[in-house]
């Protein structure tokens, strides 16, 4: 008798154990969509690193977000000057360039026209919509191996991103290459799904000079200071640096470097001063365009971008969407020909 009840202790203790156990990927998916729907608005911190380039770049980024469309992310390097931000607000989708009091507007879609590794709604949309994704449970954490919803896909196709199984935040995010390579990696140090906003928190002036207010003070003849010429180092069909040109403007100088080869395409850089009055343009047939290093604007045959207050402008009717962002992404720390 004693060991009659012994052994259904035993198989209780086993199927109590079962039940507490670790969760299917329908169930952790589950879960963590259930959080996004229910939460209304978050306040997010991270280190982003690059590694599409010669150099790993890092950024801190901080995102707030709040239903049903408003968002800001504020992307800073970690030792240059550079800060950009992507603002969304009931008058459209803005990128924001502090350093020179200038914006660009977009008709787009952004954020949900793809995955957007600081977005946690959208890495949660990324694990909805790859039903091959891998699961695994470890160590108070839920990992998804999935692939991504990047625009130009076979860029980055796959990462990992994992979620704190208690709080159900974010953690870690590595986005890969089709060999598997990590180039892009997010730590967040912060997730606050009880932050709260206003619409006003959102407002292009308000952003622009707040994001001001936080850039290094210049010191005298700063603004005068030399620029380096920078050399994308992607290798496009054979296509070698065919002319550099220095032409003079009314504010400095511009150069332009032209590369022939089974595909053509130049490159035009110009250093800027800031605006006196915050500039707003229009970009009607224009995609965001995320370098890494800085958030650009793309049509079908350019892509131009601001990096340290220097203006970029890639233009070509032969390359596609995918090189023209490999060229673009090679660009940066480049100081050789």
């Amino acid at each position: 008798m004693k060991k009659t009840a012994l052994c259904l202790i035993m198989v209780f203790l086993v199927m109590l154990m079962a039940a507490c156990g670790e969760k299917t990927r329908e169930e952790a998916a589950q879960d963590l969509m259930d959080k996004v729907e229910e939460t209304e608005s978050y306040k997010a911190k991270a280190k982003m690193t690059f590694t599409t380039g010669e150099t790993p770049q890092e950024y801190d980024v901080e995102v707030w977000h709040m239903k049903p469309h408003y968002y800001r992310v504020h992307l800073k390097h970690a030792e240059d000057k550079q800060s950009q931000m992507i603002i969304r607000n009931d008058e459209g989708v803005f990128v924001l360039t502090p350093a020179l009091n200038k914006s660009f507007r977009f008709q787009s879609d952004w954020p949900s026209n793809g995955s957007q590794a600081y977005l946690a709604e959208s890495l949660v949309k990324d694990i909805q919509e790859d039903k091959e994704a891998v699961f695994t449970e470890k160590e108070g954490q839920y990992v998804f191996d999935t692939k991504t919803r990047y625009k130009h896909q076979q860029m980055f196709p796959l990462q990992q991103v994992i979620f704190d199984k208690k709080t159900l935040a974010p953690t870690d995010v590595k986005v890969k290459d089709e060999e598997g390579n990590v180039k892009i990696e997010l730590s967040f140090s912060e997730v606050d799904y009880k932050a709260s906003f206003e619409k006003s928190d959102f407002n292009l002036e308000k952003n622009m000079m707040g994001a001001q207010l936080e850039m290094p003070v210049s010191g005298d003849g700063e603004e005068t200071e030399e620029w380096a010429v920078l050399y994308p180092t992607a290798e496009i069909e054979g296509a070698a640096l065919k002319e550099e040109k220095e032409v003079n403007t009314d504010n400095g100088s511009r150069v332009i470097l032209t590369y022939e080869g089974a595909k053509n395409y130049t490159i035009i850089q110009e250093k800027l001063d800031a605006a006196p009055v915050m500039l707003t343009t229009s970009e009607a047939t224009g995609e965001i365009a995320d370098l890494g290093f800085a958030v650009g604007a793309m049509t079908e045959n350019s892509l131009e971008w601001t990096y340290n207050g220097v203006n970029y402008l890639l233009a070509s009717n032969d390359l596609t969407e995918e090189e023209m962002l490999e060229v673009a992404r090679s660009v940066q720390g480049s100081m050789i020909k």
